[in-house]
């Protein structure tokens, strides 16, 4: 694993948000438009954590299969790579990558508890063959750093442990978006710390200003995920079901 950021794959990986919200040929030829990708990879993100609640591994390596997952779709078609497949998968390999390694047997049998929809039934074979495809998707470049290590650091200096709470479950809810793929890490716990600090009402500014970063990012990327949050609330299961009916079945 590189140690500094700035020399890793993770950061010569960043991409811009136009670079992201891009949905393949093969997948606009199905009908799926941008906000029924942004919802796919969402209800993805939320299949990986209810799959890791099961088999109970740390967060850190949830963040890192929704890394994945992110990254993978990038690159990849939906149609080529089904989501439905392709999230276990993601646990399956970021398990292995934060040596906290999960069987596949287990992801199949909880995936078969979680959702009894037939479109969700796959066999061991399925995760270990889409390995080789995930693997080929990301470049074999498996890093990925998160913004909890920063966040650990900078709270303390910010004089805000008494919201170390709201702020990891932020940290927690930027992987239902793209951040990860466009902004450093720090930058996204920088931008915790500031959503944080005006829920506590808490002056910050001077802090902010010592540490000599460019607040536009930072605020930019507070007011995406307070955009979210506002966003979040008129998305209904009606909404993911439709987007999800337009990926391709294959029994």
């Amino acid at each position: 694993m590189a140690s500094n950021f700035w020399t890793s794959s993770h950061y010569k990986q960043l991409l811009d948000q136009e670079e992201v919200d891009v949905v393949h040929q093969l997948d606009r030829e199905k009908g799926i438009t941008l906000e029924d990708f942004k919802l796919i990879k969402m209800h993805m993100a939320n299949y990986i954590g209810r799959l890791a609640q099961n088999v109970k591994v740390r967060q850190r390596v949830v963040a890192t299969a929704v890394a994945y997952m992110r990254r993978a779709y990038t690159k990849k078609s939906m149609t080529e790579y089904d989501p439905r497949v392709l999230a276990p998968t993601c646990l399956y390999l970021a398990s292995k990558a934060e040596e906290s390694t999960v069987q596949a047997r287990l992801l199949v049998f909880y995936t078969r508890k979680i959702y009894t929809d037939e479109k969700y039934r796959y066999e061991i074979k399925d995760i270990l063959e889409m390995e080789m495809k995930l693997l080929e998707a990301l470049n074999y470049y498996l890093v990925v750093f998160h913004p909890y290590r920063a966040l650990s650091q900078l709270l303390p200096d910010a004089g805000m442990n008494d919201a170390t709470q709201i702020c990891w479950g932020l940290v927690n809810d930027t992987y239902r978006m793209d951040l990860i793929l466009i902004h450093p890490p720090h930058f996204i716990a920088l931008a915790c710390i500031y959503v944080a600090s005006v829920l506590k009402d808490k002056e910050n500014t001077a802090w902010f200003e010592e540490l000599h970063v460019d607040m536009n990012v930072v605020k930019n990327i507070a007011m995406e995920i307070l955009d979210f949050y506002d966003s979040h609330k008129m998305i209904s299961e009606e909404r993911i079901n439709a987007a999800m009916n337009k990926l391709p079945f294959r029994p």
